[in-house]
């Protein structure tokens, strides 16, 4: 299996990032393998799906490229960009993207494609400019419209495992954080199945990038910086509310118990009013009263204000579920 190495000092390291390139490569994977993880996503690959499908209709070699980069079983190395320092914008990312040389970018296709010969068509100079052409498309069509509400969700998910943290260590946020990844103890984190040497990822800094597509992989930049790449908690579009408890609705009212339900997660009122069909008005009412009975707490996660459950909070809706 696939195992990194992690000491104490990488682990005080890390830090969650937002990318606005990773989301894309994500979108990207979805695309092309055509399959919806929620009702939300089936809706975005009815809208997106078919002019994808069109525009590598119309570049064969781009098509192939994209195939073979996504691989068998890997994706291919300079597709998968490890973030660089701060945050940097969706161009800022692509430009390293098609800076990679020729000769790189054709080893990391070999790999992709499990050390298979390339295709004769694949053996030529402006691969690297290629995908990047065709990722700045992706974002431009199909990601950038709806970037903000994604980006909501992907500080959402942050502020929710960054309370796990704080809570449960960095042992307890890492063991779950995408399929096949385990926290073994030992400083040993197994990030896939796959069976590679270990890898001794010690004083680098260790990135962890929320998408909100159902997809994740791993990147690095060593000895400097090593990423994973996981799906959100958040869903893009949910199908609809969960109901509130009859009796937690005679209690607080529907409206305000509705609201109280869907912060199970941290949320933003932006994406309680899309949720709930409430006024953005009627929705900040609801949170100022819930806060000041301490049912829901406020935090800041960059520019955004989040709010979730307290302990009471919780203990509030189960009690009403189960009653």
């Amino acid at each position: 299996m696939g195992l990194w190495l992690v000491d104490a000092d990488t682990l005080a390291r890390s830090r969650f990032v937002r990318s606005a390139l990773a989301e894309t490569i994500a979108a990207l994977v979805t695309l092309e393998r055509a399959r919806a993880a929620h009702p939300g996503e089936r809706a975005w690959l009815d809208a997106h799906l078919p002019a994808h499908r069109a525009r590598l209709a119309d570049d064969p070699v781009t098509a192939l490229l994209v195939r073979a980069a996504l691989g068998r079983t890997w994706l291919a190395d300079f597709l998968t960009q490890t973030p660089g320092e701060g945050e940097p914008s969706f161009e800022e990312e692509l430009a390293r993207m098609r800076a990679t040389s020729p000769a790189a970018a054709r080893r990391d296709l070999a790999v992709s494609l499990g050390r298979s010969p390339l295709p004769a068509a694949l053996c030529r100079d402006d691969l690297p400019g290629r995908l990047a052409d065709l990722l700045e498309w992706v974002w431009t069509e199909a990601v950038r419209p709806s970037w903000p509400r994604r980006r909501r969700i992907i500080e959402a998910d942050v502020v929710a495992r960054t309370g796990r943290v704080s809570q449960g260590g960095w042992a307890a946020t890492l063991d779950d954080l995408r399929p096949g990844m385990r926290w073994l103890g030992g400083s040993r984190l197994q990030i896939n199945a796959h069976d590679n040497p270990p890898r001794a990822v010690h004083g680098a800094q260790l990135l962890l990038v929320p998408v909100t597509p159902a997809t994740g992989w791993v990147s690095w930049d060593a000895p400097h910086r090593y990423a994973v790449i996981y799906p959100c908690a958040g869903a893009l579009t949910a199908p609809g509310p969960p109901p509130a408890p009859d009796s937690l609705a005679r209690l607080l009212g529907p409206a305000r118990a509705s609201v109280l339900v869907l912060l199970d997660t941290p949320k933003s009122t932006t994406h309680l009013v899309a949720l709930t069909g409430q006024t953005l008005g009627s929705v900040g009412r609801h949170l100022r009263v819930l806060r000041e009975a301490r049912l829901v707490r406020r935090r800041r996660a960059g520019r955004s204000v989040l709010y979730d459950r307290t302990t009471a909070g919780e203990v509030l809706v189960e009690a009403q579920r189960t009653a």
